[in-house]
């Protein structure tokens, strides 16, 4: 009896077996048995789910999450985990880099600079967010009724925007703090009206396009309530280029914030903050610059990270744009 098979004379029957054809679904399931565990955590895994939104694809983006998630954490835990006093005066002043038991020295009262840093990223912050958070709820409530209203309601609206838009931002937060007074409070007022005209001019242009769509209109067809439409309705709808264009916001509070505080009109002294050290360390800006280096690369970096955030988020969030 012939061991060949087939038509095919040069093949045997061990040939022909080693060449029987294997099914897709048998490849497949040897691949995942043979590293189910570690790819499917992988998958599963929260980094994983981020590239799968699209955020974090490009280093500039990675490299501004992971400094934005550290200098949050350094403002909320930083001031827990520093035992020097940042505001206790000593006679070590002017004490250089490296120096025992003050390990970036200290300043002309000789206070620790690194207890000033920690301690002042959350005045900074918190006036940024604040007054982001404060114009993001402005402004998007006044876009979203005038984008839905239109008519007469939207021209009100959009003329008294466009009336705060005339001025320049930074001469308007001005006029807003020094009327009402340097502080934690009118700062974070005053930045926030000032930045709120810029959101609600988006959210109008989101609003109006999201109106003009076949379920708005069967909605309001329908008999549901203004309230209802624009919150479950078209708020979900621009929340994400919403969301990217309040992150490059708090970018500019956080300069705005910054920059009244080197002025005197924002967190006053004793406390800590970014923008006064700047202003306070000026003076020994050749003998040394580290008291104004330090604090301002801080705010600039964190100003250049929500700008690349808000970059990022924008682009996973909205790709095809936002009008």
């Amino acid at each position: 009896m012939s061991d060949r098979t087939g038509s095919d004379p040069g093949l045997g029957t061990t040939d022909a077996l080693a060449a029987a054809p294997v099914s897709g679904g048998a490849i497949r399931s040897a691949l995942r048995g043979r590293d189910h565990d570690g790819r499917d955590r992988e998958r599963r895994g929260p980094v994983a789910k981020l590239r799968r939104l699209g955020i974090g694809t490009s280093w500039p983006a990675k490299v501004s999450w992971v400094f934005l998630v550290a200098i949050v954490l350094v403002a909320l835990v930083g001031p827990l985990l520093i035992s020097a006093d940042p505001v206790r005066q000593t006679s070590s002043a002017m004490l250089p880099f490296g120096s025992p038991g003050h390990l970036l020295g200290t300043d002309d009262l000789g206070r620790d600079e690194l207890a000033r840093l920690v301690h002042g990223a959350r005045p900074l912050l918190f006036v940024a967010f604040a007054s982001t958070a404060l114009a993001a709820v402005i402004g998007t409530g006044v876009g979203l009724l005038a984008g839905y209203a239109g008519g007469v309601v939207e021209q009100v609206l959009m003329r008294a925007v466009d009336l705060a838009l005339a001025f320049p931002s930074i001469l308007l937060v001005i006029l807003l703090v020094a009327a009402a007074g340097p502080g934690t409070t009118s700062l974070v007022v005053g930045v926030g009206v000032s930045l709120a005209p810029g959101l609600a001019r988006l959210a109008r242009a989101l609003a109006a396009r999201e109106t003009a769509r076949d379920y708005i209109v069967a909605a309001r067809l329908g008999g549901t309530r203004t309230p209802r439409v624009l919150v479950q309705e078209i708020l979900p709808n621009i929340a994400g280029p919403m969301v990217a264009q309040v992150v490059m916001t708090l970018s500019v509070a956080a300069g705005f914030a910054a920059g009244l505080s080197y002025l005197g009109l924002g967190i006053q002294p004793p406390t800590p903050d970014w923008g006064y050290m700047v202003q306070a360390g000026q003076e020994f800006l050749y003998s040394a610059p580290r008291l104004v280096v330090l604090p301002a690369a801080l705010t600039l970096l964190f100003v250049v990270a929500c700008n690349f955030v808000g970059d990022d988020l924008r682009d996973a969030l909205d790709p095809k744009g936002t009008v």
